[in-house]
């Protein structure tokens, strides 16, 4: 006997660039896979909603990194400030709108296929489906098989005669509107980046009595998309008339806390009259396609500076900071000019006062009931000479020389509304006009929010459509025997979980042959 040959090894083909490529691509575009990348793209956004953005809140930004540099610079280098615009949260969304892209187009071209094919032929063995039953009859196969036809085409299902039965499918609607859902996921992620690239997004502080217009100098802070340009701007202009807040006055355990704010401001589009309106927290105003929100608000004091002769060289209201809930706050103002000395003041501000024991001062309500302002006067180099952007509300010391405060031999200078206060050296005097208050618009511009309201709307309609329209297919069969009686199959086979497929299929075959006894009868 001979010896078997032993067989080699079986060698699996070599796929080869071509073959990789199909393979990744066919991975990307499963459903499985869409499903995986929308899950993902949802938990890589939330970031973006636990630390401040650039785009949205770029004093937050600036103030997380003054209170805690080192987590700041691993956040930075993850790019966690520009969530929505970084790498790898970029990458996931293209890596998803491919991917929806690739599923909807094959199953796409296979639906409209589908929709022009004929209903299957009738199966050999209908008591294999589900929901299979007869019912006997008297009349003839062909005139059961003809009723047959005309209810279920009167139940919207698309026939087709084959012999002695009739084949019958309806429920394309749920393809199409599961097509239509993903379609519209993939016209949310178009319009949503478009929009983004088109848009623009800009913060600017507005103190009672003044104004602002729509321009790029105007913002203190401006954030345009990747193809914004100048005629993006609408010509308007928003003056903030008053601002009214309401606190808790009732509940002791709540009293101070804030309940409303009111922006009452006046609008200008050009070439329109002027109109009153109203920015809330969540009411924002709309002016020519672009929305106006109200974020946050406290005290701009208004100050004079004046030099030894008595001529004013610096006069308007300077943003405080607020630090406590009680709007106790903080403001920097730097004089470079007019003066021997370029001076710099760190000022604190309690809208209603209150001494510790301590002699330390402290605000016990948020509301100007007992205003007072101190000011630790500096002297020295500010740091504005050199060509560098600075930070507003931030005052550096290294170069400067306290002259009035806590370490100097000149007292802190403490003002009310009204007060006026010599300045250390004679440099001159300081003088506090009055305490208006301020507040923080987000001014934001997305010209895709029709399109993705549409499209949400789309996704919404195709998901319910999808989910509560069945898709079936239905037979019917007549033979008829020798004793001239006809018997008649039914039976039906769904797509995906069709609970009632065997009570319709029950229901349809009683209301046929209650149809066929009348028939009979007559």
């Amino acid at each position: 006997m001979d010896a078997p040959v032993p067989q080699s090894k079986i060698q699996q083909p070599r796929l080869g660039f071509v073959g990789y490529a199909r393979f990744f691509w066919r991975q990307l575009t499963s459903m499985r896979t869409a499903l995986f990348l929308l899950l993902l793209l949802a938990v890589a956004a939330i970031p973006g909603s636990l630390v401040p953005q650039v785009s949205s809140d770029p004093n937050g930004v600036v103030a997380y990194h003054r209170n805690y540099p080192d987590t700041a610079a691993v956040l930075d280098f993850f790019q966690v400030f520009t969530t929505y615009t970084s790498v790898w949260f970029s990458a996931i969304y293209l890596l998803l709108f491919i991917s929806l892209i690739g599923c909807v187009l094959p199953r796409t071209k296979h639906h409209f296929d589908a929709l022009r094919a004929r209903p299957p032929k009738t199966p050999a063995r209908l008591s294999r489906l589900e929901g299979f039953t007869t019912r006997t009859t008297e009349a003839d196969a062909a005139t059961a098989v003809d009723g047959a036809r005309r209810l279920l085409r009167s139940q919207r299902y698309r026939t087709e005669l084959y012999g002695d039965s009739v084949s019958a499918e309806r429920g394309y609607l749920r393809e199409t509107g599961n097509l239509v859902f993903h379609s519209a996921l993939v016209g949310v992620l178009l319009a949503v980046g478009l929009g983004g690239g088109f848009g623009y997004t800009g913060q600017r502080v507005v103190v009672e009595g003044y104004a602002f217009s729509n321009s790029l100098a105007s913002y203190d802070s401006f954030n345009p998309g990747r193809f914004f340009a100048d005629t993006a701007l609408e010509p308007f202009t928003i003056a903030l008339d008053s601002f009214v807040p309401v606190y808790e006055q009732s509940n002791k355990d709540a009293i101070g806390q804030a309940i409303d704010y009111t922006a009452n401001v006046t609008t200008t589009m050009r070439g329109e009259a002027s109109q009153s309106a109203r920015v809330k927290v969540n009411e924002p105003l709309s002016l020519g396609g672009t929305n106006v929100y109200l974020l946050g608000n406290g005290y701009a004091p208004v100050l004079t500076v004046r030099d030894a002769d008595e001529a004013v060289i610096w006069s308007q209201p300077t943003a405080c900071l607020p630090f406590d809930s009680n709007l106790g706050s903080t403001c920097v103002i730097k004089i470079p000019d007019g003066l021997e000395q370029q001076i710099g003041m760190l000022g604190f501000l309690y809208p209603t006062t209150n001494a510790l024991s301590t002699g330390a001062l402290v605000s016990v309500y948020p509301d100007l009931i007992a205003p007072t302002l101190t000011l630790e006067v500096y002297e020295g180099d500010l740091g504005l000479d050199n060509g560098q952007g600075t930070n507003a509300y931030a005052l550096n010391t290294d170069s400067l020389e306290q002259i009035a405060g806590r370490t100097s031999e000149a007292d802190t200078i403490r003002l009310t509304p009204g007060d006026r206060a010599e300045l250390p050296n004679g440099l001159g005097s300081v003088e506090l006009a009055s305490i208006p208050r301020f507040v923080s618009l987000d001014v934001h511009h997305d010209p895709s929010q029709g399109p993705v309201l549409l499209f949400a709307i789309l996704v919404i309609a195709g998901l319910v459509t999808s989910l509560f329209v069945p898709r079936r297919r239905m037979w019917v069969a007549a033979s008829t025997d020798k004793t001239g009686t006809t018997t008649i199959e039914y039976a039906a086979l769904a797509r995906g979980d069709d609970p009632n497929l065997e009570a319709a299929v029950a229901e349809f075959a009683d209301k046929h042959s209650q149809q066929l006894s009348v028939r009979v009868d007559s």
